[in-house]
């Protein structure tokens, strides 16, 4: 049997998804709307030379222009599914992560943190349910959009493994702490400043307090205690928190990371700037930036500068 090779009418690649129930009329009716076929009735043909009502699979499947019907139907009768470029990154907690993924994925949010969430798994594999965060690395994957939960906790550890390459390891050794310690640091240097060229410096001042057995009292563990990230100004009953998260009341880094830190805050940790520096605070001038200090007195100056900024600002909390 010859069937005539003819395009779809698309002038730019779209996705059609092939959930799991469906059956070859649904996957024709959304060809035709989106794929927009020339000739529907070849490619009905086609699919039932194919045997296709016996064989769907579920997946994406991307039609690009110039597409042939032949193709289509050869991709969605051997499940030849196109991979989805799964990215996330400003993330604060797992569970916003979750939601992030859902939005790119078959699976249901619930579904992710019920598996990211497994303490068998954890047990397995030697983390806590506060450090276990330290996986997921923000950066760009292929997955599969029917991919399934517990392959997706399989790829992100897959990834951290490959991530955490022996340099980083050994850096990790030179500035004495382990991965999750390191995912820790930079979840807080990530939150304290945006500015990519302050990171190192802030990471620095971090460690030189770590070493000198110095309380961090980093605002951002504060602000992760509360459970309020649009806190603007740190008061003194603020700093009184009952958490182990709060850096004001315990010394050393806290149990696991305060979000899901960049690659970028990562690296800053791992090659931070080293100084003398043993205080910050935002700078009076709201740029994002901090002033530094190696003294207390010079770090209270800093302080009331600051803090009469916000006062004319009328920024109470």
């Amino acid at each position: 049997m010859t069937f005539v090779k003819s395009p779809c009418e698309i002038e730019k690649t779209v996705s059609i998804y092939v959930r799991p129930g469906d059956n070859q009329e649904k996957v024709l009716k959304q060809l035709i709307e989106v794929g927009k076929i020339k000739h529907p009735g070849r490619l009905v043909k086609l699919l039932n030379f194919l045997d296709y009502k016996d064989n769907v699979h579920p997946g994406r499947y991307d039609l690009k222009p110039g597409i042939s019907n032949f193709r289509i139907a050869k991709n969605l009768k051997s499940g030849f599914q196109t991979p989805v470029k799964l990215t996330f990154n400003n993330i604060r907690t797992v569970e916003a992560l979750c939601g992030r993924l859902s939005k790119q994925l078959m699976i249901d949010s619930l579904s992710i943190l019920n598996c990211f969430r497994d303490p068998a798994w954890r047990n397995r594999n030697n983390y806590t349910a506060e450090n276990y965060r330290c996986i997921f690395i923000p950066n760009t994957y292929d997955v599969y959009w029917n991919t399934t939960p517990q392959k997706l906790l399989e790829l992100f550890q897959k990834e951290y493994d490959k991530f955490w390459n022996e340099n980083r390891k050994s850096e990790a050794k030179d500035i004495g702490l382990t991965q999750a310690e390191v995912s820790t640091l930079a979840s807080i240097v990530e939150e304290e400043t945006n500015k990519a060229d302050e990171m190192p410096k802030v990471a620095g001042l971090y460690l030189n307090r770590l070493r000198m057995n110095m309380p961090l009292q980093a605002d951002p563990t504060v602000k992760f205690s509360v459970g309020d990230f649009t806190i603007k100004r740190i008061l003194k009953g603020h700093t009184k928190i009952a958490s182990p998260y709060n850096t004001y009341r315990n010394l050393g880094l806290p149990p696991g990371p305060i979000r899901i830190p960049s690659i970028q805050a990562i690296d800053a940790v791992l090659m931070p700037m080293h100084h003398s520096y043993l205080y910050m605070c935002a700078k009076d001038d709201f740029s994002g930036y901090h002033a530094f200090a190696t003294t207390l007195s010079q770090h209270n100056k800093n302080a009331t500068a600051y803090h009469q900024a916000l006062n004319n600002n009328g920024i109470i909390e």
